[in-house]
């Protein structure tokens, strides 16, 4: 299965961030189908200061531009996607319109 690391930032207020993890703790379920629907099979984010790690394993035949477009025509995904801009931010190196970026694999312990 592969596996996907990607980055964003979360602007670096401390009651931006307790809300933002306060609004993981328990996700919509629409949004939870939208991400198991789409081929992801474990889903996990990290954080260190304002700094967001996330960490995906997917189906073999996982496509982010299908995700991008289903996600796109979702209005509930939308609106999170909208309510989650609120306390990010895009990283330094992303590409205009980019939130999450992926992360280069460097180093494998085998």
């Amino acid at each position: 299965m592969p596996r996907y690391c990607l980055a964003l930032d979360l602007k670096d207020e401390p009651t931006l961030i307790a809300e933002y993890e306060k609004y993981h703790e328990k996700i919509r379920p629409e949004i939870a189908e939208s991400i198991t629907g789409s081929g992801i099979t474990q889903m996990e984010i990290y954080r260190i200061g304002n700094r967001l790690f996330m960490i995906m394993e997917t189906t073999d035949d996982f496509s982010f531009e299908e995700k991008a477009a289903a996600d796109a025509a979702s209005p509930k995904v939308q609106e999170w996607e909208n309510l989650m801009w609120h306390y990010q931010q895009p990283l330094p190196m992303a590409k205009e319109g980019e939130k999450w970026v992926i992360m280069k694999n460097i180093f494998k312990l085998v």
